[in-house]
């Protein structure tokens, strides 16, 4: 059970970090996440959290370039295709 907790606890910081980059975004404005994840394993049983979908909602998703560059940089960090990023406008 304490592995479970250390990973929802890993994944909520990780969408804290990530809401608050692209929230520092020009136009992006406010911003929230899901993070999809699974247990990727290492070496030697190490498991590692592995990113495999992302939902975000954004005021400024209306906007095409915003939404590009909001796609751009969750494909770069988290090593994603786009079809597993599905960003939304908010209301």
């Amino acid at each position: 059970m304490e592995e479970a907790e250390e990973d929802i606890t890993d994944r909520t910081e990780l969408e804290a970090k990530l809401e608050s980059i692209l929230e520092n975004t020009e136009g992006a404005g406010q911003v929230q996440v899901l993070l999809m994840t699974g247990q990727q394993q290492g070496f030697y049983g190490s498991g590692k959290i592995e990113v495999t979908g992302v939902l975000i909602s954004a005021e400024g998703a209306d906007d095409p370039v915003i939404v590009r560059n909001i796609q751009q940089a969750v494909m770069a960090l988290f090593q994603i295709e786009a079809h597993k990023i599905k960003i939304m406008k908010m209301k």
